[in-house]
């Protein structure tokens, strides 16, 4: 009995053990910034000064540097970027650091999954490099920090600081792009996919037939030189909806040419199905 007593009290022991939680000496901090039509996102770990004298003696001069602590330090954007004057594709990249007493180097690298600096270097990873100055803060900023600031509409700068270290790296983000395309677009009217989608909505929930006709029309209307057979079945169920089987039928059977030639099995079968339903 005494036996099976010390177990449990053992095994109580343990449990409470596993359940302690102690902070982490460098907490993991995630920054979220909209620039201008852009999602900029930095994941990274957060080291203190403590006492310390960081640049030059804790991250030494002219060494790679994981640009924060654990593992890789990253930057997502959602679209194409500029930086230091190359092109970045929108996607997630570590950010490593090379720094020295008047300037770093700062280097997007296209394998984020490392912990730390990579185990073998590879130049071809790297998708954009930046020289920026130090500049020195009248003030020290006791843990390491990322920022996203002077935000304007078609970029912002990734600031780094920590000491009296502040490093400044701009980027450019697309917006005038993105929103002449918007602008364009919408100037320009609905696309066939809008119509095909209203259509496809008002069918679907017994709405007015008569606008899902007109839509699901001005759709095969637009895409006459490519004929998309899906599009086409979509119109002959509106048009069996409203009673006009025959020509829901010839459409169906328009459909099903397309689909086999597609050798899209699905839409062949449901085409023929319908088509035999409606000549009844």
């Amino acid at each position: 009995m005494k036996k099976l007593l010390l177990a449990c009290f053992l095994a109580a022991g343990i449990s409470v053990q596993a359940q302690i939680e102690t902070p982490q000496p460098s907490p993991i901090s995630k920054l979220e910034q909209k620039v201008g039509l852009t999602d900029v996102t930095v994941e990274y770990s957060r080291p203190a000064m403590r006492g310390r004298t960081i640049f030059g003696d804790l991250v030494p001069y002219g060494q790679m540097w994981r640009t924060g602590a654990n593992a890789n330090t990253k930057i997502t954007f959602s679209d194409d970027v500029t930086i230091g004057g190359s092109s970045v594709k929108a996607g997630t990249y570590a950010i490593f650091t090379k720094p020295t007493a008047t300037n770093w180097e700062v280097m997007l690298y296209s394998d984020a999954s490392n912990w730390g600096t990579p185990r073998e270097w590879d130049d071809a990873k790297v998708v954009a490099t930046a020289t920026a100055s130090v500049n020195k803060m009248p003030y020290a900023t006791e843990s390491f920090t990322i920022d996203i600031a002077n935000i304007t509409s078609g970029g912002a700068d990734i600031q780094f600081k920590w000491g009296k270290t502040l490093v400044i790296v701009p980027f450019a983000v697309p917006t005038d792009d993105k929103a002449t395309a918007s602008i364009e677009k919408m100037m320009a009217g609905p696309q066939a996919g809008d119509y095909f989608s209203a259509a496809r909505y008002f069918l679907e929930e017994g709405k007015d037939m008569g606008k899902a006709k007109m839509w699901i029309d001005k759709a095969i209307e637009m895409t006459s030189e490519n004929p998309r057979f899906w599009y086409l079945r979509q119109q002959s169920l509106v048009y069996a909806k409203m009673g006009k089987k025959a020509d829901a039928i010839k459409i169906a059977k328009q459909s099903m040419a397309l689909a086999e030639k597609a050798g899209n099995k699905d839409y062949v079968k449901m085409n023929k199905d319908s088509i035999k339903e409606w000549s009844k």
